[in-house]
């Protein structure tokens, strides 16, 4: 038996050798904007999600968890580099493979596992020049133009469906389009849902589960809903009594507390959203639309999880569901994400399959920044040539109850901005301009600040050990005209050599004139 201990020093060296029952396949399911509405997380409002609720119930649900950047280029990139913005410098930026070209994102790791690795839709950002392309054997693009324009999304554009007439909200009805679909929403015909962009990438995950595989895989799917604009098909805003629908909890002078420079730019960012709705009186109608494609974002990945349940790798694939940030409708007078506060950070976060316990739900404190090195420990997957920011969540997995709960940092917009999130509290520091604190037990909506209150001061310090001594510098800006160079189907972003020429894409817009307006990527924004 001499040969024994050099047998396991080789699988650890190298997990590919591994045995391949003991690499269990790994579903990877994201969507977009999503916050903790799900039927299953118990909030108000509450969605209509039960394909999410199944998955959650033959698994672990995390009611605590929260994302690792505050809107999606942030956040993605975390989840793939396994390093905050506090390290990388992404604060604005999804190209950590740019800045950081020696960081090993996690599709790398499961490649050198010896898995073969499939991804499609929204995984990383969506502009052009966004994608990792590194370590996929397959990388699902709907279109020819799209590979061979730097691989944009173009979730939105002139071979999707729209509602009729475009646009579609009271918030935006007849207003010219010229760029993203914010605060827009509206129902497509039920017989088009194959058309939308989502549904093809769903369909595309589904066919890959229908194929055999000899080796262990990565399958990675993501999707654009719920992110506006909230069009998806009729059936879906049919699911819900336009009557019936319960709005958030809403404090009219909540921003009253606030450190005084961040509460003229909420006041301000209130004004031009919140109260324009409230004007309207379409809080409920932008609600109505957000709710149909929280259930559209469910059906889908419901084609998924029954593909999945009648393929021969039901039993030995692990399902990891997330969203990349929550989403404000009016709470604390915002509309979107980039906030330090709950209902951004709040998301769906679900795991099931071998190795993780069934039916349980938990709220210790967890982060999507834990993602990569719960997947080195369950997978065998070596280490990469980063540090691992995050903790494995694999002992969690298997016994929820007994997890001790922690603190977990989520970085802002800039360096020396942050929260320090636990079971308890919400410590939150936007650098030299001032501190939010909250006793979420007691106050989960967050409408009492507690910073200036001199009893509270020990807290405060407390919570600020968990924060880095000493922020990364905000990564390079990058133009995709001037810096991203297209070479055949493939890109690589190099300053001053670019050679991107995107052809423009026309949405159907209808107006009194019936003007076409040009719409820039078709992607939405990030307002």
């Amino acid at each position: 038996m001499k040969f024994l201990p050099v047998l396991l020093s080789l699988f650890a060296l190298n997990p590919a050798l591994a045995a391949k029952e003991d690499r269990p396949n790994v579903l990877f399911l994201a969507v977009d904007d999503m916050n903790d509405w799900i039927g299953s997380l118990g909030a108000t409002p509450r969605a209509i999600t039960p394909n999410l609720d199944r998955l959650a119930s033959r698994g672990v649900n995390f009611t605590n968890a929260h994302t690792a950047g505050v809107f999606c280029a942030p956040s993605r990139a975390a989840i793939f580099s396994g390093q905050l913005a506090s390290t990388t410098g992404c604060y604005r930026n999804a190209n950590y493979f740019v800045h950081h070209p020696e960081i090993e994102p996690l599709q790398v790791s499961f490649s050198k596992a010896g898995y073969q690795t499939f991804g499609a839709g929204k995984l990383f950002h969506h502009p052009a020049g966004a994608i990792d392309v590194r370590g996929w054997n397959e990388f699902f693009l709907r279109t020819p133009r799209q590979r061979e324009n730097g691989w944009p999304l173009d979730s939105w554009g002139d071979d999707t469906p729209f509602p009729n007439p475009f646009p579609n909200s009271i918030y935006n009805r007849g207003k010219k389009i010229t760029g993203g679909l914010f605060l827009e929403w509206g129902a497509i015909p039920d017989n088009r849902e194959e058309e939308m962009a989502d549904t093809v990438r769903i369909n595309w995950a589904v066919e890959k589960l229908q194929e055999k595989h000899e080796e262990p895989f990565f399958l990675a799917v993501g999707i654009y809903a719920p992110h506006f604009p909230n069009y998806c098909p009729q059936k879906y805003f049919d699911l819900y009594d336009p009557e019936q629908i319960e709005l958030p909890p809403i404090k009219d002078d909540d921003l009253e507390d606030l450190p005084p420079k961040i509460r003229r730019i909420k006041e301000n960012r209130r004004r031009a959203h919140h109260e324009k709705l409230v004007e309207l009186d379409a809080v409920d109608d932008a609600i109505h639309g957000y709710l149909a494609c929280m259930s559209y974002a469910d059906a889908m990945m419901g084609r998924v999880l029954d593909a999945l349940e009648a393929s021969p790798y039901a039993d030995n694939t692990i399902v990891v569901l997330w969203s990349d940030h929550g989403y404000h409708h009016g709470e604390k007078g915002d509309w979107g994400k980039h906030t330090l506060w709950e209902r951004t950070s709040n998301v769906p976060f679900i795991w099931a399959g071998p190795g993780v316990a069934v039916g349980e739900k938990t709220d210790v404190t967890v982060s999507l920044i834990d993602i990569y090195p719960t997947f080195v420990e369950m997978c065998h997957l070596p280490q990469p040539a980063q540090k691992l920011e995050g903790e494995s969540l694999a002992k969690t997995l298997a016994d929820p109850q007994s997890a001790e709960d922690r603190h977990v940092l989520l970085p802002h917009m800039n360096p020396g901005e942050y929260a320090v999130i636990n079971r308890n509290w919400r410590y939150i520091r936007y650098g030299e301009d001032g501190e939010e604190l909250y006793d979420v037990q007691r106050d989960p909506n967050e409408w009492h600040n507690l910073a200036d209150d001199p009893q509270y001061a020990d807290k405060k310090a407390e919570l600020r050990q968990y924060a880095p001594d000493s922020f990364a510098d905000p990564a390079t800006n990058l133009n995709a005209r001037k810096d991203l160079v297209i070479e055949g189907e493939t890109f690589h972003w190099e300053k001053g050599k670019g050679n991107y020429e995107r052809d423009p894409i026309y949405l159907p817009y209808t107006n009194t004139t019936n003007e076409q307006s040009k719409a820039g990527n078709g992607n939405g924004n990030e307002k």
